[in-house]
């Protein structure tokens, strides 16, 4: 493998662009989605409601990625040519299941925390149709194609953007801003120019083993403390807050938020690498990794502060609501600490430290139970947020710390 953190940054760079067009989406949402609640209401669907009826297909993603990069960094090609073949099945059926789970939650769902009928059903055809991009995701990243992935990425971009600014233009509504959302993932279907690459011959290999089960609970752990970290002040919001009161709070959030989403393609080299080999050189790589993603998170956000107020207009125009600008502060404060969170959990779970990975998925569901308990009103959410993540953060800063220490001279995971 290349050095990881020249990948990460050409990866990253990539991701770069695809951010400044997912940034001229939410000018697009911002300038056109006028009336009260419906800015926020796209966001809370596209960014909320449709990551959490994901999350089943997502824990399967993060456990083949790590097999097929396991296999293929240690040179067995027999078994990593079985397990793409059983994987393939595997993955089929989990995006199976996770379709039926998505059609039997969405409308409790709705009812909770408060969606129209047509929002529910575009924000459903929006999670089915990106359950299966789950399948080209794990493939290009256990097989190391960051650039590729980031080609997909940029594509998704320029789809959604372009429809996305045509359908909102002539019907403006959270509806028309999510199927945008979905007919940008069209550009999956790229991934049919690379099948002659990713077929293979050898009998198809069952992935259950204990091994393999063991990591799928330990996945199941950090995926859903991930989602709570990033996406679960999105159905806070939802479930409380007026419409006027939503869309300043979701014009900060995405700004906040993309600080750790444009440094994240960081994160998947890390991934990638660190289930790959654990040697001191490879040590020595992964935290030059960790130390550049720390370094980009940084300086992101004191740019973000500088820039909150031109940034916010580009969004809105000439309509910014008055409370967005104070919200950025505790906002990016929040994502800097949320963002090293996940650079740890990704390391823990590419090192199967399962007790580091678990300590952060009960982390995450105590952080959303403490902003939907005391985040009833955008002043009480912004308080609590930098507080309990910042809590977070040191505790899971202690256990990881203490796990590299003890296993700084072990070559291979526990």
């Amino acid at each position: 493998m290349n050095k990881p953190w020249r990948s990460g940054i050409i990866f990253t760079a990539i991701n770069f662009l695809t951010g400044l067009g997912n940034l001229a989406f939410q000018i697009v949402l911002g300038h056109h989605l006028k009336a009260q609640g419906q800015y926020s209401q796209a966001n809370s669907a596209i960014n909320g409601l449709m990551p959490m009826l994901s999350l089943v297909p997502l824990v399967a993603v993060f456990t083949v990625t790590h097999y097929i990069a396991h296999f293929k960094a240690i040179g067995d090609s027999g078994r990593l040519q079985g397990l793409l073949a059983g994987c393939r099945r595997f993955l089929f059926h989990v995006t199976l299941i996770g379709s039926a789970l998505a059609v039997a939650a969405i409308k409790p769902l709705s009812i909770f925390f408060h969606y129209s009928l047509g929002l529910m059903l575009a924000t459903l055809l929006f999670t089915l149709v990106g359950l299966w991009t789950s399948l080209a995701t794990a493939l290009c990243q256990g097989l190391a194609w960051f650039y590729r992935l980031a080609l997909l990425g940029f594509l998704a971009m320029l789809l959604r953007v372009s429809f996305g600014w045509l359908i909102t233009l002539h019907w403006p509504s959270p509806q028309t801003a999510v199927l945008a959302s979905t007919f940008g993932l069209l550009a999956y279907v790229l991934l049919l120019a690379w099948r002659r690459e990713i077929a293979v011959k050898a009998e198809p290999v069952s992935p259950w083993n204990h091994e393999f089960i063991l990591y799928l609970v330990v996945s199941t752990a950090v995926v859903v403390g991930q989602y709570c970290f990033m996406n679960s002040d999105l159905m806070v919001m939802q479930r409380y807050f007026t419409a006027a009161d939503g869309d300043a709070y979701v014009g900060a959030e995405r700004l906040a938020v993309s600080l750790p989403i444009t440094v994240a393609p960081l994160l998947t080299v890390l991934f990638t690498h660190r289930s790959s080999g654990h040697t001191s050189r490879a040590l020595r790589e992964q935290l030059e990794l960790v130390g550049l993603y720390t370094f980009g998170l940084t300086c992101g956000a004191v740019c973000l502060l500088f820039l909150r107020t031109f940034c916010l207009k580009l969004i809105f125009g000439g309509h910014v609501p008055p409370a967005a600008a104070a919200m950025i502060k505790p906002l990016a404060l929040t994502m800097v600490f949320v963002g090293l969170l996940q650079a740890i959990s990704t390391w823990a779970l590419a090192s199967r430290w399962s007790k580091v990975a678990v300590t952060f998925g009960i982390l995450g569901l105590i952080y959303w139970i403490v902003i939907l308990t005391a985040g009833r009103t955008p002043a009480s959410l912004l308080r609590a947020m930098p507080i309990a993540s910042a809590i977070a953060l040191l505790i899971l800063a202690v256990v990881w710390f203490y796990t590299l220490k003890r296993h700084s001279k072990i070559a291979q995971p526990v």
